[in-house]
């Protein structure tokens, strides 16, 4: 029985080695006026919540905003550049085993200043926001192999109160819905969430409808809830995010809350970033540049209404991005002027975070992907 205990110990931590799951994380990030090359890539470990240094996938200019294909073997990235065909571009690349990343092709984004891109979940279509231009393109993605043009270009129309930031259009993303029947376009510039109907066979989007909202509010990013019938909005300008419910049949928005990203008495200053829901639908998290924190809530499952929980320090500064891991477990935020990436544990009782001491080096973060090995 002596000889035979230590093989069953090693047995045993065999089976929970092969239990956590490895990822690759890609970072897009900011080259222009920096050190950092294009695309990088880390391993992250979902058991231990281990992140290992960063090492160079691809060199490209300024890919602030990835989206990995559902299939796992195309990564997308917006360029924000301004001399590709006279605007942005979109990269496509294939993903190696170990992670390196190889050009497919390019397209232009339809538009300047690129800033963010998503996939549907049947992984038919891709679509892009172009901030500068006040635009939205999207692309049919069928066959990851391949990255045709552009299937369709949409000039958004509109403006807004504030004397600089909300004169002209300003497309700052676009998010399809579970389903992938609409894609619903947050524009700052506009005051306005623009649905478009979204034909998976072409990829073409077609105008559905639009939301108005608060002037002033400068909505930014947008996510929805699991299971589609709630979703959300941050407001970059106001520092808040409006919750919604989602007509299933028409992709329809209703407002139903608004609430405040910085905690009871802090001084208003900054903006916020990014808006992501947990996957198990329990829990919403957004940024606060400034603030630099992520602000915690409680999502009430049965009307989709948030709760502030709590607002924790991202350990960095800026957090135009972070990210949480497949499994829910842990989220990871990017510090953009901090230069750094830091790893935060998830309660999944009430959705806290927990700093977990472990923050690695990565200049100019402002994107986070997870993709499993």
């Amino acid at each position: 029985m002596r000889c035979f205990l230590p093989f069953l110990t090693v047995f045993f931590l065999s089976l929970a080695s092969l239990a956590a799951e490895e990822y690759h994380v890609f970072f897009g990030t900011y080259t222009k006026g920096t050190d950092s090359e294009g695309i990088y890539r880390a391993t992250f470990n979902s058991e231990t919540g281990a992140l290992s240094d960063p090492e160079l996938a691809v060199e490209v200019s300024n890919p602030s905003f990835l989206a990995i294909h559902p299939e796992g073997r195309a990564l997308y990235a917006a360029s924000e550049v301004a001399d590709f065909e006279g605007g942005g571009a979109v990269m496509a690349y294939a993903i190696a085993e170990d992670g390196s990343l190889t050009l497919i092709d390019s397209q232009a984004s339809g538009g300047s200043g690129p800033c963010h891109l998503s996939i549907d979940q049947r992984g038919k279509v891709m679509a892009v926001a172009n901030y500068g231009g006040g635009s939205v393109s999207s692309y049919e993605v069928g066959d990851p192999a391949a990255f045709p043009p552009a299937a369709s270009t949409i000039q958004h129309v509109g403006s807004s109160i504030h004397p600089k930031r909300q004169q002209n259009p300003h497309a700052h993303s676009i998010n399809f819905s579970p389903d992938g029947r609409f894609a619903y376009a947050a524009d700052l510039g506009a005051d306005k969430i623009f649905i478009y109907a979204v034909d998976p066979g072409s990829g073409r989007m077609t105008a559905a409808g639009e939301f108005a909202m608060e002037p002033g509010d400068g909505p930014r990013h947008f996510a929805f809830h699991p299971g589609g019938e709630f979703a959300y909005v941050i407001n970059e300008m106001t520092l808040t995010v409006t919750a919604f419910s989602v007509e299933p049949d028409t992709g329809m928005l209703t407002a139903m809350q608004t609430i405040s990203t910085l905690p009871e008495g802090a001084e208003a200053e900054g903006s916020t970033a990014e808006v992501v829901c947990h996957p198990g639908g329990k829990f919403l998290y957004g940024s606060n540049r400034g603030h630099d924190s992520i602000a915690v809530y409680q999502i009430d499952g049965e009307t989709g209404k948030l709760t502030a929980v709590e607002h924790e320090p991202i350990q960095g500064k800026t957090p135009r991005n972070f990210a949480l891991d497949p499994t829910g477990k842990w989220l990871l935020a990017a510090g953009q002027n901090s230069d750094t990436v830091a790893v935060f544990s998830v309660n999944q009782d009430n959705g806290e975070l927990d700093y977990t001491g472990r923050r690695i080096e990565v200049v100019k973060p402002v994107c986070v992907r997870f993709l499993k090995k």
